[in-house]
């Protein structure tokens, strides 16, 4: 006799046979959706659409636009890619998938490419989707992973199975390739009918797909050169120092290498931030202005004052200025669509007074510069300015990059500089770090040291900080005269220690448990990492402590 039992779907009580999977479950409320039902909430856990229903349970569906279910769709859309290269290209054929651009991913093949053979490729994983193939899920040993990734001659996947402690790996198979991912699977290549390609050159491509950040499908391709050189040059130093992937460095510190790695690293870091100041140095003549911006987590404090210190010494007197004390009073804050004042819209900076005082301080007039009280949300002016022989203003804010901040003022007289931790490792050939992972972790660890908050209150507001940066610092990127990358290799073996114990403090019962347990399980493939090696003037110890800069 078949055991009934009752499921909860959209506050609607359900009858049904217990086994029932949730793929054949989901059926019925595919309408209520743009794309695929992709994945499940059961009582609060993400469950593949393979899975059944053993009990009485609450159900919500997903289509790909959360992002959970957005990082799963991208884990499908990878996997489908490189089967359909293989397919397209033969069994040789290699994709790496290496770094974000533009709403899609990079990714280098090891075929030479041209847009015709682009084009081929698309079609064949549009052919493939249309085929609705089954994306399968299968326990394995450790030991048989390890064996057929070396049979395959993916060293990376094989070398970084080695530092996972378990007996059994959950692989994925699509046609006749197996693979592994951080995270959960589509059940089929049906669900992946939405991606577009864009060839870039002679190796390499753009898959691009539906984001949270754009709400008309796909975005438009806007290549990033600025930015994409700045990944092609740390691929390469990486390439140099052979530590391409989480494996390699594995390996160094495992072999007691990793202090060498940590100097080498916070060296070659300075030397492109001295650049940049000898840079700036050589047009002394010329700018009076350096803005610099970032999203979150960037380093800009440790960043700005090291840049301050390299100036000086080329006897240039850098005054800072933070484009924050230019808030309007709280009672002018604009309100953003969630009902709450909207702190980093462009509109919740006084950009007449900011304008106005920056254009009469380079005219050589005193001015009255203020200071905003944020405890009582209005601009308070104590201070006095201006500016003598040899001095230059530095301002900081997430707006310095928008060209109707310091509008008036000529585009020579000004120095742009983009901060962010631009992640080139990776952790194998299709599992790649996103910039935005390094961040957050950063975040969270400075959060909880700095300010006594909570795990769950950073990845509270995160969604908020990531929105304003999507609207207001990434579109202006590449309006920058200097990309500056703030991320070090070695970084998160060491962020790992500070929050991985910060993570597990994160009940089952809170709605950020799905998302701390991701992080958990992508810190696991990280060796440890001590932080005795690390540089007082680091920019990583801005976010784990005795920084110079800050204590």
């Amino acid at each position: 006799m078949i055991e009934n039992i009752t499921v909860k779907i959209n506050n609607e009580e359900i009858e049904v046979s217990k086994g029932t999977s949730l793929l054949e479950l989901s059926k019925p409320y595919a309408k209520d959706f743009t794309y695929p039902i992709l994945i499940a909430k059961v009582d609060g856990v993400y469950k593949e659409l393979s899975e059944t229903v053993q009990k009485n349970s609450v159900i919500s569906f997903y289509d790909l636009k959360t992002r959970s279910s957005n990082r799963i769709y991208l884990n499908g859309l990878i996997f489908l890619t490189i089967c359909a290269g293989k397919e397209t290209f033969g069994k040789s054929s290699t994709f790496r998938v290496l770094h974000s651009i533009d709403k899609g991913l990079y990714l280098e093949s090891s075929e030479e490419l041209t847009e015709e053979k682009v084009n081929l490729l698309y079609q064949k994983m549009q052919e493939m989707v249309s085929r609705e193939m089954p994306i399968n899920k299968l326990n394995v040993t450790r030991v048989d992973a390890i064996n057929y990734f070396e049979s395959i001659g993916d060293k990376a996947k094989a070398e970084i199975m080695k530092y996972n402690t378990n007996t059994y790996v959950t692989l994925y198979k699509l046609g006749n390739l197996y693979s592994y991912f951080y995270g959960l699977m589509p059940v089929n290549t049906k669900q992946l009918s939405s991606f577009e390609l864009t060839f870039l050159n002679d190796h390499g491509f753009v898959l691009r797909y539906p984001t949270l950040y754009y709400e008309n499908g796909i975005k438009p391709y806007e290549h990033r050169e600025k930015v994409f050189q700045v990944f092609k040059e740390y691929r390469e130093w990486e390439k140099v120092m052979h530590l391409e992937n989480v494996g390699e460095l594995n390996k160094r510190v495992s072999q007691g290498q990793i202090s060498d790695i940590i100097r080498i690293d916070e060296t070659l870091q300075n030397q492109k931030l001295l650049t940049i100041a000898r840079n700036i140095e050589q047009r002394r003549n010329e700018i009076k202005v350096i803005l610099i911006a970032g999203p979150t987590s960037s380093g800009k404090t440790t960043t700005t004052r090291k840049l301050s210190m390299y100036l000086r010494s080329f006897g240039m007197n850098p005054i800072p200025i933070s484009m924050d004390d230019y808030f309007k009073e709280r009672t002018e804050t604009p309100i953003g669509a969630d009902g709450e004042p909207d702190f980093e819209c462009l509109e919740a900076v006084d950009l007449d007074l900011l304008n106005q005082q920056i254009a009469a301080l380079l005219r050589g007039e005193e001015v009255k510069v203020p200071t905003f009280n944020f405890l009582l949300g209005m601009k308070e002016y104590k201070n006095t300015l201006k500016l003598g022989a040899n001095e230059l203003l530095l301002i900081e804010g997430i707006h310095g990059l928008n060209p109707n901040i310091l509008k008036d003022i000529p585009k020579n007289q000004k120095c742009k500089i983009y901060l962010s931790p631009l992640t080139a490792l990776s952790i194998d050939n299709q599992n790649r770090i996103a910039t935005t992972d390094n961040r957050l972790l950063r975040r969270i660890v400075r959060d909880n040291k700095t300010r006594g908050y909570k795990v769950e209150e950073t990845l509270k507001v995160w969604k908020k900080v990531r929105s304003g940066e999507e609207k207001y610092i990434f579109p202006y990127q590449d309006d920058a005269d200097y990309t500056f990358n703030t991320a070090l290799i070695y970084e998160l073996g060491v962020l790992k220690t500070y929050v991985e114990p910060l993570l597990y403090s994160v009940p089952t019962t809170s709605p950020y448990y799905e998302e701390a347990k991701r992080l958990i399980n992508f810190l696991r493939v990280f060796l440890p990492i001590p932080s005795e090696d690390i540089p007082d003037d680091s920019i990583l110890r801005e976010f784990i402590g005795h920084s110079c800069f800050h204590e």
